[in-house]
C-alpha cells in the first residue's frame, strides 16, 4: 500500500470553504472509489480548534491527523512585507516554523510515496518535503490560476477610486505569484488544474507543458436526498460562499448595488440570501436593507438551496471553477451566472444555467425564471443530471489515482 501525506491549508471539516470542499472530496474519493490504488492517507492541515479534528469524520479516510495553527498576519505586516521582501503575500501567508515542525516530525516517524499540496499556498513545504524525503514524488494541487485571480481583481478594482490602493497593491502581487506560482510548478512532480482552461495557463510552467486535469466535484446524492427545506418567502434568490473571501465579497456588492434594486423593482418581495461564514463588514451592513439576509455561518447551505428560488453567481474576478455552483447543480437550482462565474465548467453544465455579464441582463434572467416555475424546473433537473454524471467524485477520482500510478510506475 502506498502513502500518502496530504498537505491543506484548513481543516476540511466541516467541508465549507473551496479548499476544504475539494480536499474532503478527494480524502472521502479516494476512500470510496479508489480501491484499485488503495493508499495510507496522513493528513497535515492548518487549524484554528473550532473543530476537535478526531471527533469527524476525518478519522474514517485518514490514518493520521496532524494539525499546527493558522498564522496570524495583519494588514501591517502585509504592507511591510510588500516593501521588505520580493516573495508574493500568498508565499507568506501560511508560513511557521509550528507547521516545519509537523512536517518534519511525520516525515521522520513515516516514509511517503507521495506528498499533495492543496493550493498554492501549502506549496510553500515542498522544498522542505523534498530535503527529507528526496524521493517522494510531490504533486502540486492547483485550486486556482493564481496569478490570474490576482490579476482579475486588480482589473476590477482599478475602475474604482476608492479601490485603487487595492488595485496598485494586487498589481504589485501578480508579478511576484507569477514567478513564485512557476517555480512551484517547475518544481512538482506533477501539477493537477481543476478546469481545462486553468491548465493550459499553468502549462506554460512546465518544461513538459504537462498538467493533468481533476476538476472540482461533489457528493451529488448527499444533495439530493437531502430533503429539509426552509420558508425564505416567494421569490429567494441564495448566494453562497466564504464571505470574507474577496471575489465572493465583490460579487455581492456589485449585485446588492446594480442587479437587486432592478429585480425588486419588478417582484417586491424578492429577498437575497447571503449565506456563509465571516461575512465582511461590508456585507454585515447590507442587512438593513430589507430585501438582503446575511446568515453568517450556518450548519449546512443545503436547506438553502432547496428553498431557493434561483441560485445567483454575480463573480465579476476569480479562477478555477466553483464548489458552489457545483452544490447548487447537484440540488437541483435554476441558476444565473455571470461567464466568469461559470468558467471551467463543461459546456452540458453551463447549457443548464441563465449565463448573463451586465446588470440589465443579469436581473432580467432573475426576473423570467422567478415568473416561470416550470422553466425553473427544467434547468434544475437538467443541473443535477449534469452533476450526477460528470462532477460526482466517483467520476472525478480515477483522474487523479491516474496521476498517482503514472509517478509510481516512474
Amino acid at each position: 500500500m502506498k502513502r500518502l501525506l496530504l498537505i491543506t491549508p484548513n481543516l476540511p471539516y466541516p467541508p465549507q470553504s473551496g479548499s476544504g470542499l475539494r480536499a474532503y472530496g478527494l480524502l472521502r474519493g479516494l476512500k470510496d472509489y479508489a480501491a484499485n490504488f488503495p493508499l495510507e492517507i496522513d493528513l497535515l492541515a492548518y487549524h484554528d480548534d473550532s473543530v476537535q479534528p478526531r471527533t469527524t469524520p476525518l478519522v474514517n479516510y485518514c490514518a493520521s491527523i496532524t494539525t499546527a495553527s493558522t498564522p496570524a498576519r495583519s494588514k501591517r505586516e502585509r504592507l511591510q512585507a510588500l516593501f521588505t521582501s520580493s516573495q508574493p503575500d500568498i508565499a507568506q501567508r501560511l508560513e511557521s516554523s509550528e507547521i516545519r515542525a509537523k512536517l518534519k516530525q511525520l516525515m521522520a516517524a513515516k516514509t511517503y510515496d507521495f506528498v499533495l499540496y492543496i493550493g498554492l499556498e501549502t506549496a510553500i513545504l515542498m522544498k522542505q518535503a523534498r530535503a527529507l524525503q528526496p524521493n517522494c514524488q510531490q504533486i502540486y494541487d492547483a485550486a486556482n490560476v493564481e496569478h490570474l485571480l490576482q490579476k482579475r481583481i486588480a482589473a476590477v478594482d482599478k475602475g474604482s477610486m476608492r479601490r485603487r490602493p487595492a488595485a496598485l497593491y494586487s498589481q504589485i502581487q501578480v508579478g511576484r505569484i507569477w514567478r513564485f506560482e512557476s517555480a512551484i510548478c517547475r518544481s512538482a512532480d506533477a501539477v493537477t488544474a481543476v478546469s481545462e482552461e486553468d491548465a493550459r495557463v499553468l502549462s506554460q510552467f512546465r518544461p513538459d507543458h504537462k498538467i493533468s486535469v481533476v476538476p472540482n466535484g461533489i457528493f451529488t446524492a448527499d444533495y439530493q436526498q437531502a430533503s429539509e427545506t426552509l420558508d425564505l418567502g416567494q421569490h429567494p434568490l441564495v448566494f453562497t460562499g466564504k464571505m470574507d473571501y474577496r471575489p465572493n465579497v465583490d460579487a455581492m456588492l456589485w449585485f446588492c448595488d446594480e442587479v437587486l434594486p432592478r429585480v425588486t423593482a419588478e417582484i417586491d418581495d424578492c429577498k437575497l440570501y447571503v449565506v456563509g461564514q465571516k461575512p465582511h463588514g461590508s456585507l454585515t451592513a447590507l442587512s438593513g436593507n430589507p430585501h438582503i439576509e446575511v446568515t453568517g455561518w450556518v450548519a449546512s447551505v443545503t436547506p438553502f438551496l432547496r428553498s431557493a428560488g434561483v441560485y445567483v453567481t454575480p463573480l465579476r474576478m476569480g479562477s478555477g471553477t466553483r464548489l458552489k455552483l457545483l452544490e447548487a447543480m447537484a440540488a437541483g437550482c435554476a441558476i444565473v451566472s455571470t461567464s466568469l462565474g461559470a468558467e471551467g465548467l463543461s459546456s452540458d453544465a453551463i447549457s443548464a444555467m441563465r449565463i448573463e455579464n451586465d446588470a440589465s441582463g443579469f436581473a432580467a434572467a432573475i426576473i423570467d425564471l422567478l415568473r416561470d416555475r416550470s422553466e425553473r424546473k427544467r434547468l434544475g433537473e437538467k443541473a443535477q443530471q449534469v452533476a450526477a454524471s460528470q462532477y460526482d467524485w466517483s467520476a472525478i477520482i480515477p483522474n487523479l489515482t491516474a496521476v498517482l500510478r503514472t509517478l509510481a510506475d516512474g
